[in-house]
């Protein structure tokens, strides 16, 4: 699997500090065709691939000040289920915990009067959720992960915002990988070289409550190895991202909806849609 640390509208924006917030996440994805170096793969048992995952994400984080920058720290442990059906059906699911994230991020460069924000952010991911070499997919990755975020948001006019983000995600290896990676019972050593995502965008305020924003997203790295030998999978994927948020008396409500639009390697991802709500306490 690939990943990479999707932003909300305004997420780059500097917090005030000393607050308690909960959020409560939904999200809901469909992957489906499989791609080798910009082919689909037809081959058994990849004729119609379909992989379902669903989750729900408890979320808790702290804002406070670091010296006189802005900072927050959270914690978020999923739980979820991972189901692979057409032409996969015969592969087992899973569910259960997935990966524990722990993450700290700082605002070197704030100005609320000017709404120009520059953020730097580091995430570790811990191998805790569900895993089994004997299960080809699993709601865990049985390794470490390790990501940093640079974002910055400034005004392109008085209602809408620009941003851009870059992250780099770094794997630790899973020397237990073994219906995934070989096929068989079998365990072999999975690495992986590093990530990098760019995302960018604008945000439009419509009103006091209503906040919209459209991501544009380009994935490239990441090739896999297995007992050090390569197989040539650089990850090139680009997507998108459309957000809508609703400011209420109950908190902050948070639709999203995306797709990829090209893949190079990797099952194409055909829907995510996610769904939160984060509670200032």
């Amino acid at each position: 699997m690939t990943w990479a640390v999707d932003l909300q509208p305004n997420d780059i924006v500097a917090p005030l500090p000393n607050k308690n917030y909960v959020t409560i996440s939904y999200l809901n994805t469909e992957n489906s065709t499989l791609y080798s170096n910009g082919s689909s793969v037809s081959r058994a048992p990849y004729a119609s691939p379909v992989i379902d995952t669903q989750s729900a994400i408890l979320r808790g984080a702290r804002t406070f000040s670091l010296g006189e920058l802005p900072a927050v720290t959270y914690i978020q442990l999923p739980y979820g289920t991972v189901k692979p059906a057409g032409s996969l059906s015969g592969f087992s699911s899973d569910s259960g915990i997935g990966d524990l994230t722990l993450a700290t991020a700082i605002w070197p460069y704030h100005n609320r009067a000017t709404r120009t924000y520059l953020g730097l952010a580091g995430y570790l991911i811990s191998p805790t959720g569900s895993y089994s070499s004997q299960r080809a997919f699993n709601t865990g990755e049985n390794r470490f992960r390790t990501d940093l975020q640079l974002g910055f948001q400034t005004p392109i006019t008085s209602s809408i915002d620009g941003m851009i983000a870059v992250d780099t995600m770094w794997f630790g290896g899973n020397s237990q990988c073994g219906l995934a990676c070989t096929g068989t019972t079998t365990t072999a050593s999975l690495t992986q070289k590093p990530l990098t995502t760019t995302q960018l965008g604008p945000i439009y305020r419509i009103n006091e409550i209503f906040t919209v924003g459209a991501s544009y997203f380009y994935v490239t790295g990441g090739a896999t190895a297995i007992n050090n030998n390569s197989l040539n999978n650089v990850v090139n994927t680009q997507r998108f991202l459309l957000s809508g948020q609703a400011h209420t008396p109950i908190g902050r409500f948070s639709l999203q909806y995306g797709r990829d639009m090209e893949v190079k390697n990797g099952f194409v991802q055909t829907r995510l849609l996610a769904v939160r709500l984060m509670k200032e306490f």
